[in-house]
């Protein structure tokens, strides 16, 4: 085949269906209600870099630099600054849920000017923001940019891309996470991670069963509630409980195709109709040569429609190869259509064309997701 195909189908294809799923842990497909992540951002200067930083056109950075030496008691004009050894940044991490004054965060650096690269540079000390505009962390620290960026006179190397970096546990938390778990005490809600009716509903079974005395009932397909009836003497114990309850989630049915990189993954409880596929190869080759057409004879004085000429030559050329057509029984997996289709070698494109087609014809038992 011209590309590689991916195909990641699972080891029980066949051997149990959507409604039998392994058994997991609530923890694994449910979150408690307020329990997140808080995005945090920030701008910075990055200093230390080797004449790959911001150019004079950015004024912005200038005026940044000017104004951190103006907090050390040194006055300058941007006429005077003319370095390209520092960089304006943005600096953006994730504050975790029940996070407190001195823990550490992982920093993400993006260059915000037309820096060429931010290898070896460190940034200096940045306020991260919430969406409420507070401050929540400070960020400092040498960055790790996993990439580099090689310029000669008339050539370039380059590798990943040395204009985003990253600084290990560069940010300190100021100010405990805003958020916590929503509710009284009394009431926890269950949010779903994947929204089933089914799936909630074997949620509220499984946990009138493993924890007594508690109403359960699901809200909808994303969420369900636990009343404990009063405040528990332990929250946090009781959230334990709950989260290491094992249930049976319902899997859906379904085939996610991602056409940048050919890969194609399916469940191995996707089940396919009785199909005939027939796949025509149609090639179109087009070649042009040019020639120059020279003016015969002498001119002394040649008028300005007289000249060479460019004169192109076209030759189209189409072929079109047998169409193969290939049967697919009535409950075969996707595995067995793309074994199929690689008997009469067909690239990965085309593979993704036939599964869409499939699709449409009414003839795949299940949902097929394009990315």
């Amino acid at each position: 085949m011209p590309r590689l195909l991916i195909l990641l189908l699972a080891l029980f294809a066949g051997a149990v269906s959507a409604q039998d799923a392994r058994p997991v842990r609530l923890k694994d497909v449910a979150r408690v209600a307020g329990v997140r992540e808080n995005p945090l951002t920030g701008y910075g200067l990055v200093f230390g870099l080797s004449g790959s930083g911001d150019s004079s056109r950015n004024r912005a950075t200038l005026q940044s630099v000017a104004n951190t030496l103006q907090g050390f008691g040194i006055s300058v004009s941007l006429d005077d600054l003319a370095s390209r050894n520092v960089a304006a940044v943005l600096v953006t991490a994730k504050l975790p849920a029940f996070a407190e004054p001195g823990q550490q965060l992982d920093v993400q650096v993006a260059s915000a000017g037309d820096a060429r690269s931010l290898t070896g540079g460190t940034l200096m000390l940045a306020p991260l923001l919430g969406p409420d505009g507070r401050v929540y962390a400070i960020a400092q620290g040498a960055i790790s940019v996993g990439g580099y960026q090689v310029e000669a006179i008339t050539a370039s190397v380059q590798k990943n891309h040395p204009t985003v970096g990253w600084v290990p546990s560069g940010a300190t938390v100021e100010r405990a996470a805003p958020l916590g778990v929503a509710g009284d005490g009394r009431h926890l809600s269950i949010l779903l991670n994947d929204p089933d009716f089914t799936t909630a509903q074997r949620i509220v079974s499984a946990l009138a069963a493993s924890v007594p005395g508690t109403d359960v009932r699901a809200e909808h397909a994303g969420k369900v509630t636990v009343d404990f009836g009063q405040v528990p003497d332990s929250l946090v114990a009781e959230i334990s409980r709950i989260e290491n309850v094992v249930v049976n989630p319902h899997r859906k049915s379904r085939v996610v195709v991602n056409e940048r990189t050919g890969t194609v993954v399916a469940g191995g409880d996707v089940r396919l109709g009785r199909v005939s596929i027939s796949h025509g190869e149609l090639r179109i080759e087009i070649s042009t040569t040019y020639s120059v057409s020279q003016p015969d004879g002498v001119y002394i004085r040649p008028s300005a429609n007289i000249g060479s000429v460019v004169v192109p030559d076209s030759e189209i050329k189409v072929s079109e190869g047998v169409a193969p057509i290939v049967t697919v029984p009535e409950g075969a997996t996707v595995a067995d259509l793309i074994a199929a289709l690689r008997a009469i070698h067909l690239s990965t494109r085309d593979v993704i064309a036939v599964l869409q087609s499939i699709k449409a014809a009414g003839a795949l038992d299940g949902e097929l997701l394009i990315q």
